[in-house]
């Protein structure tokens, strides 16, 4: 609160340190960071990082515990290209399971290619063979084969597998294939990118013929 007071009239508090106090990410390490809707006025303070953002004038803030800072849909697009990809979107996440209103960044949500990259990306930092990408089994095309080990994984991003139909869809896919001799294992976006090492593991003892 001392930071924000300090920054003078109009003062939020804002990114990772406003991220916190939503409880859209960890607590910050570093300055606490503070917006003013200015391009003058104080000077930078020890212990605290200052924003002058004019445009913040137009983009009221709220309160939370008492203390100004920015709201959480200001606070997603104030963290984007400030912290790495992925913890972005876990504050997205966060703030979707806490019901706060972010507006269209919810939509950002990870492309088929994208995802399918980084399973690659974990096969290759956890040492696991390369798989076949994109190939038909049946009358499917999958996302990654094994094809010795007769190993099937699909990636499940968000905006292709929402939905009643779309989870019988998925059964009646895996079952298909389960017919054809193939083992079927899903993994979301949110296992790929906060669990890789459960996901490779799991992977990797699906290739020995274990069970995880």
């Amino acid at each position: 609160m001392a930071a924000v007071l300090a920054g003078g009239e109009g003062a939020l508090l804002s990114h990772r340190s406003a991220a916190a106090l939503w409880k859209l990410l960890g607590p910050a390490d570093g300055p606490i960071e503070v917006s003013v809707p200015t391009t003058s006025g104080r000077t930078q303070r020890a212990g605290v990082r200052l924003y002058r953002r004019i445009s913040l004038a137009s983009k009221p803030g709220t309160r939370r515990l008492g203390i100004p800072v920015t709201t959480p849909a200001q606070t997603i697009a104030d963290l984007k290209g400030v912290i790495p990809m992925p913890q972005w979107r876990r504050a997205i996440r966060q703030a979707d399971a806490r019901g706060w209103r972010i507006g269209p960044e919810k939509t950002h949500e990870p492309t088929r290619s994208e995802l399918e990259h980084l399973f690659l990306q974990l096969c290759e930092r956890h040492r696991l063979p390369t798989p076949e990408i994109n190939v038909r089994v049946g009358r499917y095309e999958v996302d990654f084969l094994w094809r010795s080990q007769q190993l099937i994984v699909e990636t499940d991003g968000y905006r292709y597998h929402r939905g009643a139909q779309a989870f019988e869809d998925d059964h009646a896919r895996d079952l298909d294939l389960h017919s054809r001799g193939y083992e079927v294992r899903r993994f979301t976006y949110h296992q790929v990118t906060e669990d890789p090492r459960r996901v490779a593991t799991a992977v990797h003892q699906a290739l020995q013929g274990g069970q995880p």
